[in-house]
């Protein structure tokens, strides 16, 4: 690396889903207390309030709909590599758009191991030779590969979200009314794509197993149609991204699917119960916290996709099959070992 690199910003760059922003703050955090090095991160839009109060953070560039067209990417990428001149830039993202800025930049680029290779053939032959591979690395630990020359553990790159005090007391002072006795068990049930999705009647029924245990719980997320409409507890659609954050930094607990949720509960400290489908450990995405509990049915056809948006000629059986007492337990469990 150039020694003089330090003296300003490098440049990341990463669009993709919220999830995929928050798991890179740890390394962000990361590289920071290991170096002291800052960064300009560049992502769309939607993602920049994940980036708000970060120490590693030195300024974001949000990108919009327009900047995403074609001719659109074209001449920002032209203002970019004008702009940052000099500076290193970190590709995150390893698509076409990162190359074409990679292409146009003026100074030194970094690029993380995608396994891109790897994933494919795990894809279709479901062979432990790609599988050993793929799950020695989560997506983490392959984007601090960019400029570490050995991966580091994963406790040392979890996601980290850094929340004012005024944000964390609104979210008590908005959960006080509905869940104001511990533990709180905050639950995610939607999904970007069908197949991550656990039905709805499971997730029903898993809040009535909640009651009858005197464990309080509440909803969050996004989607047209809300899991408990009009329930007090049903916060769905009732937060920005940050305050959403600012929720689940007041669970004990997040249950929830292979989601961006799972990452900010992450990136807060709180532990998650995922219930995990289509996808699988191999591609990265595993919650790694040391409390942190995956429910999975072992099944010849999983993974069946990256992201979970292939149609299932099996019923979706990767996720109906775990029963909403089989989450309760795992959620008691974890319950019980918090300090009491």
């Amino acid at each position: 690396m150039n020694p003089s690199a330090a003296e300003h910003p490098a440049v990341v760059f990463r669009l993709g889903h919220m999830g995929d922003v928050a798991l890179a703050t740890g390394v962000l955090s990361h590289w920071f207390e290991r170096t002291g090095r800052t960064f300009v991160v560049v992502t769309r839009e939607a993602n920049l309030p994940l980036l708000a109060n970060h120490p590693a953070v030195a300024g974001t560039i949000g990108l919009t709909g327009a900047d995403l067209t074609d001719a659109g990417w074209w001449r920002r990428t032209g203002e970019l590599a004008r702009q940052y001149a000099g500076s290193t830039l970190i590709d995150l993202h390893g698509t076409l758009r990162s190359r074409i800025l990679a292409l146009r930049w003026k100074g030194e680029v970094r690029r993380y191991p995608k396994f891109g290779l790897a994933r494919r053939l795990f894809e279709r032959t479901r062979s432990d030779r790609f599988r050993v591979k793929l799950e020695a690395l989560n997506v983490p630990q392959r984007y601090a590969l960019a400029l570490d020359r050995h991966a580091p553990e994963r406790e040392a790159v979890l996601p980290r979200l850094f929340l004012t005090e005024d944000e964390t007391h609104a979210a008590e002072r908005r959960l006080s009314p509905i869940s104001c006795d511990r533990p709180r068990v905050a639950l995610h049930p939607y999904a970007t794509h069908p197949a991550k999705q656990w039905p709805a009647e499971n997730w029903i029924r898993l809040a009535a197993l909640l009651d009858a245990e005197g464990v309080n719980w509440f909803v969050v997320g996004r989607n047209e149609t809300p899991l408990t409409s009009g329930h007090e507890r049903d916060l769905t659609n009732a937060t920005d991204l940050r305050a959403t954050c600012g929720l689940l930094a007041r669970a004990d607990l997040l249950v929830t699917g292979d989601s961006g949720p799972m990452h900010l509960a992450c990136g807060v400290g709180t532990p998650v119960v995922a219930l995990f489908g289509p996808t699988a450990r191999a591609w990265g995405f595993y919650p790694a916290g040391e409390k942190d509990v995956v429910l999975e049915r072992d099944l010849p056809c999983r993974p069946c996709s990256l992201h979970g948006a292939r149609k299932c000629a099996r019923g979706f059986e990767c996720m109906t099959e775990t029963t909403p007492e089989t989450v309760l337990g795992a959620v008691l469990d974890t319950i019980r070992t918090f300090p009491a």
